[in-house]
C-alpha cells in the first residue's frame, strides 16, 4: 500500500472510530474491507464523490428491545434482543440470529456489515442484517427455549417480513429455535410466508440448508486448490468447532478424500490421529445435535487425545478450516500453522482469523479463503429457500447441491477476477471488491438517501 493509501486508510478509520467508539469488532470488520476498497475507490471517483463507503459503514437502523420470559421454576428473566438492519440496497435484509450470553451491538454491527458484502457475492438479491439476544439456550429446557423464542418474536415480528428482513439461524439458533420463532411469527402475523430460513422441511424449509455452509467452504477451497493444480484427496485437515458448519465441513472433506484429525468446542479439542470416518462423524452429530454433549465424550468413546482449554492450531496439517466463531485463530496460531506446513486455510466461521493472522497468511502466499467468500454457502441456500417459498415449490437435493456448487464456483471466479495479481490470487482483496461493487452501484443508482 502506498503512503497516500496508508494515509487514506488511517484518516478513514480515525473518523469511523470517532463515530463508533469502543466497538473493536466493528472496527476490525471495516478495516479489513477499507484496506482494499479505499485504493479501489481512489481509482473510481464516482464512488468517492458519492461517499459510498462512508454511507455503507453506517447501518440503516439498529433495533433493541426487551425480552421477558419465565423459566420452569416460574422465575422471570429479562434479556435484550437486537437486530442490525445494515443495508437493503440489493434486496431485503438477510442474516442470522445469534443467541449467546456475550453478544453486543458491536458484534452484530460487525456481522451485519460482513453479511452485506457476503450476500452480494452470492449474486442473489439479498441485503445484509444480523441480530439475536444475550440469551443462551445452553442448559435450558425445550419449554424454556420455547417461551424465550415466543417472547423474542413478540417484538421482532414488527420489523421483519419476506420482503423486508428475513432472519435465519446462527450460533445458539438451530432447527429447534427457528421452529419456535416461525410458529410465533405465523400466529402473530396470521400469514404463512417465507419470513425465516432454516425452517423444517415440513413447513417450507430447504434440503441441504443444514449442510450448505460447511459444504460451501470446502467447495470454495476445492476451486482455489484447483487453480494451483492441487486437490483435497490425500490431504490432512484440521477443523475447529463441532456444530453445524464444522460437522458438514468434515463430512465433505471426508467425501473428497481428506483425513480430518480434529474437532472442538468451548471446552477444548480432540485429536483423532486415525481421522474421522462415517461412523465417528455420525457419533459427533448425535452427540452435538441430539444430546447436546461436550466434545470430550468423543475422546472417551474412541480413545483419542483430548486437550482441555486448547484450540487445534498446533496440529500438523495441510488444510485448516476454522469453523467455530469469530477471532478464534490468533497471530500465534497462524504462525504455528505456517510453521507446521499448512498450505491452505478456508474459513467456515465469520471472520475467525484476527487481522495479524490474515496478514501472515497473505504474506506467506498460501491459499487463504476469507469467510465472506468461503462461508457464503449457507446464506446462498437460504436465498434459494426464499425462492422456493415464493414459488411454493421444493427442489430436489441434487438440484440444490448443484446450484450451491455453481454459486460457490461463481464466487470463487469473482474473487479471482478482482484478486489476481503477479504474485498470485489475493482472495481477500477479490472478495471485498467484488462484494462492494454490486452494493455500491445500487447505492449510486438510488441517489443520495
Amino acid at each position: 500500500m502506498s503512503q497516500s493509501n496508508e494515509q487514506r486508510l488511517a484518516d478513514f478509520m480515525h473518523g469511523l472510530k470517532l463515530r463508533n467508539p469502543d466497538e473493536p469488532y466493528f472496527h476490525q470488520a471495516v478495516y479489513e474491507v477499507a484496506k482494499n476498497i479505499l485504493p479501489f475507490i481512489h481509482q473510481h471517483p464516482e464512488y468517492q464523490e458519492a461517499m459510498v463507503l462512508e454511507r455503507l459503514t453506517e447501518p440503516d437502523r439498529i433495533i433493541s428491545f426487551r425480552v421477558c420470559w419465565e423459566d420452569d421454576e416460574r422465575n422471570i428473566h429479562v434479556n435484550r434482543g437486537f437486530r442490525v438492519q445494515h443495508s437493503n440496497s440489493i434486496g431485503p435484509y438477510k442474516g442470522g440470529l445469534r443467541f449467546h450470553h456475550e453478544v453486543t451491538v458491536d458484534l452484530f454491527k460487525f456481522l451485519a456489515f460482513e453479511q452485506t458484502l457476503k450476500n452480494s457475492l452470492t449474486g442473489l438479491p439479498m441485503g445484509g442484517g444480523k441480530g439475536g439476544s444475550n440469551f443462551s439456550p445452553r442448559d435450558k429446557s425445550d419449554r424454556e427455549v420455547m417461551r424465550f423464542c415466543q417472547s423474542f418474536m413478540n417484538e421482532m415480528y414488527r420489523h421483519i417480513g419476506p420482503d423486508t428482513d428475513v432472519p435465519a439461524g446462527d450460533i445458539g439458533v438451530g432447527a429447534r429455535e427457528i421452529s419456535y420463532l416461525f410458529g410465533q411469527y405465523k400466529r402473530l402475523a396470521n400469514k404463512f410466508t417465507g419470513v425465516l430460513t432454516g425452517k423444517g422441511l415440513a413447513f417450507g424449509g430447504s434440503l441441504i440448508r443444514t449442510e450448505a455452509t460447511g459444504y460451501g467452504a470446502v467447495y470454495f477451497l476445492q476451486d482455489a486448490m484447483a487453480v494451483k493444480d492441487r486437490q483435497i484427496d490425500g490431504q490432512t485437515a484440521i477443523v475447529s468447532g463441532s456444530g453445524n458448519v464444522a460437522q458438514h465441513a468434515i463430512e465433505k472433506l471426508i467425501d473428497l478424500g481428506a483425513k480430518v484429525l480434529t474437532a472442538s468446542d468451548s471446552d477444548g479439542f480432540i485429536h483423532d490421529k486415525h481421522g474421522f470416518d462415517e461412523d465417528k462423524l455420525a457419533f459427533l452429530k448425535e452427540l452435538k445435535n441430539e444430546r447436546r454433549g461436550r466434545i470430550k465424550e468423543y475422546a472417551d468413546e474412541f480413545g483419542c487425545d483430548y486437550h482441555a482449554d486448547k484450540t487445534p492450531w498446533q496440529v500438523d496439517c495441510d488444510i485448516a478450516m476454522p469453523c467455530a466463531t469469530q477471532n478464534e485463530l490468533c497471530e500465534d496460531d497462524a504462525r504455528a500453522l505456517l510453521k507446521n506446513g499448512c498450505k491452505a486455510v478456508s474459513e467456515g466461521a465469520n471472520m475467525p482469523t484476527v487481522q495479524a493472522g490474515v496478514d501472515l497468511f497473505l504474506d506467506a502466499k498460501i491459499i487463504y479463503a476469507p469467510s465472506k467468500a468461503a462461508n457464503a454457502g449457507g446464506v446462498a441456500v437460504s436465498g434459494l429457500e426464499m425462492s422456493q417459498n415464493s414459488m411454493r415449490q421444493t427442489w430436489e437435493r441434487s438440484e440444490l447441491d448443484g446450484r450451491l456448487r455453481s454459486i460457490m464456483q461463481d464466487i470463487h471466479d469473482k474473487c479471482r477476477q478482482y484478486g489476481e495479481g503477479k504474485d498470485g490470487i489475493d482472495y481477500v482483496q477479490g472478495a471485498n471488491i467484488a462484494g462492494f461493487t454490486k452494493v455500491a452501484d445500487a447505492m449510486l443508482a438510488y441517489g443520495v438517501m
